[in-house]
């Protein structure tokens, strides 16, 4: 357990259902303490956790893209994630739990840190799903969200491939090393494979069988089986506009926060297509931007093509991010909500 992971105890927590049950939500900080400059709060993916600085050491960090010498940045963990070695207090049915749920979850734990305004929200995949709905929810909480590879619902192909990691976890003998092989195979693209191995073997089997066995047994060393059935669950309940009974042009109306999409041009699993229908529909009436990685790797491009998430994010911080000459202005308005 990292040295930096705090926690936020909520005692009586109401999941959507109704259903109160006592959780845990722990957080990381890094750079700037909390109040003194702007806030850039990081969802993690469906394996991911607080650790920002780890998982994505190529982006965040002194003098990187995300600079930690300029920013505040804060993460938190998806309760139940299990990245603070205390999954077993976690008594419940995963099946009660929903992305509406974690957003909730994550209000009050701001609530509890004295955040009412973060300048900018960033979140891939699971995590990008989670700031539609946070800002659903919240919608003068943001002044920008970056969903990446990501989107506002789970789309039927979500769904589907989750379902069958569903049945997978239910019923396989390594349910963990299973589910993970089987994910890779949506979360990295058929070209990107081929361009990988090139049908290579080694003795009787194939390169790419053996690197499938090996992120099963990595991600099994690391992850628990609750944990991942949860994350699961909540990746397939992504629905914005199901949460809060409106379309999705309605829900975003009711927000001023800006929104930068990024898409992946061979992502298999959050498909470039919806975020360019989201675009289309929202462009004459959003602050809004689309921006596309070309790439042969899939749905994990975002952690692969460094280069060009640093270009886009570059570009999306310079603009939406006060200036080091607005910082004590706006420290005021964090002071007042403190």
């Amino acid at each position: 357990m990292p040295l930096n992971l705090k926690h936020i105890e909520l005692p009586a927590f109401r999941l959507k259902s109704g259903k109160v049950q006592e959780i845990s939500v722990s957080y990381q900080v890094f750079g700037r303490a909390l109040h003194t400059a702007p806030i850039i709060l990081m969802n993690h993916a469906l394996t991911g956790n607080s650790s920002v600085t780890d998982w994505w050491s190529e982006l965040v960090g002194d003098d990187k893209v995300i600079d930690t010498k300029q920013v505040t940045v804060l993460a938190f963990d998806i309760p139940g994630n299990g990245y603070d070695g205390n999954i077993d207090h976690l008594i419940f049915n995963y099946q009660d739990w929903t992305l509406f749920d974690v957003g909730a979850a994550f209000a009050k734990a701001l609530q509890l840190l004295n955040i009412s305004f973060i300048e900018l929200g960033i979140g891939g995949s699971l995590g990008g799903a989670l700031l539609w709905e946070m800002m659903a929810q919240q919608p003068e909480l943001f002044g920008t969200i970056v969903p990446i590879a990501a989107d506002w619902k789970a789309t039927d192909w979500v769904i589907a491939c989750c379902h069958i990691q569903e049945l997978i976890l239910s019923t396989s003998s390594k349910p963990v090393e299973l589910a993970r092989q089987h994910a890779m195979t949506f979360y990295r693209s058929p070209q990107g494979l081929q361009s990988k191995f090139r049908r290579g073997k080694d003795a009787s089997s194939f390169k790419v069988q053996k690197w499938l066995d090996f992120h099963g047994i990595e991600l099994n060393k690391r992850f628990s089986l609750p944990a991942y059935r949860l994350l699961n669950q909540l990746l397939a309940s992504a629905d914005t506009v199901g949460n809060h009974g409106e379309d999705i042009a309605a829900i975003i109306a009711m927000s001023q926060t800006v929104i930068e999409l990024i898409a992946i041009d061979s992502d298999g699993f959050f498909v470039a297509h919806e975020d360019r229908r989201t675009f289309d529909l929202l462009k004459r009436e959003k602050d809004i931007n689309y921006h596309e990685i070309s790439s042969v790797h899939g749905h994990d491009a975002f952690l692969i093509e460094h280069d060009q998430v640093k270009e886009i994010l570059s570009g999306i911080i310079q603009n939406r991010l006060p200036k080091s000459s607005k910082i004590a202005c706006n420290k005021i308005r964090w002071l007042k909500s403190a």
